[in-house]
């Protein structure tokens, strides 16, 4: 199964001179919740912006174009295509990101996993592509949440299936 997750605002903003717009910390738990255990897949701009590397216990999985490059405790592949050719059948695949690499994976992905932050950025520069217009995704789960201490927006998390 191949799962896109991501947060994005109300207009699909995702970044801003290459860092997230947002950083709530009911995004991140229920990320490391999801993704513990499978394997991520994601260009290097974004492992680059890992601040620890690798995650754990997580196969990491890096798409690059540069040749001979590498980076500690992960796959390194030239494609989306040709990493995903190296992923068994049963193997949960995430897309982390970024935008070039949600673009290409959004035709061959199962699942939608969005935490849908309630806001508009009064900057943003990256944005996930319209995933909505083409009518090919059914929303099966839908929890909203209000703003707290830790999560300074109302959110939502969005689970699609194709």
């Amino acid at each position: 199964m191949i799962s896109i997750i991501v947060a994005i605002a109300q207009n699909r903003a995702i970044g801003y001179k290459g860092d997230l717009i947002y950083h709530l910390s009911a995004d991140l738990k229920r990320f490391k919740a999801l993704t513990t255990g499978h394997t991520v897949l994601m260009g290097r701009k974004t492992f680059e912006s890992l601040s620890k590397g690798a995650l754990p216990n997580r196969r990491n999985i890096v798409l690059t174009r540069q040749q001979g490059v590498s980076f500690p405790g992960t796959e390194v592949y030239p494609s989306l295509t040709e990493a995903l050719e190296h992923c068994t059948p049963d193997e949960r695949v995430f897309i982390i990101g970024g935008a070039q690499i949600y673009a290409q994976a959004l035709e061959l992905a199962d699942e939608l996993e969005i935490t849908l932050v309630h806001d508009t950025p009064a900057e943003a520069d990256t944005f996930f592509p319209d995933y909505i217009s083409n009518g090919r995704w059914k929303l099966i789960s839908q929890e909203d949440h209000d703003p707290d201490e830790k999560n300074p927006f109302p959110y939502s998390f969005l689970t699609y299936r194709r």
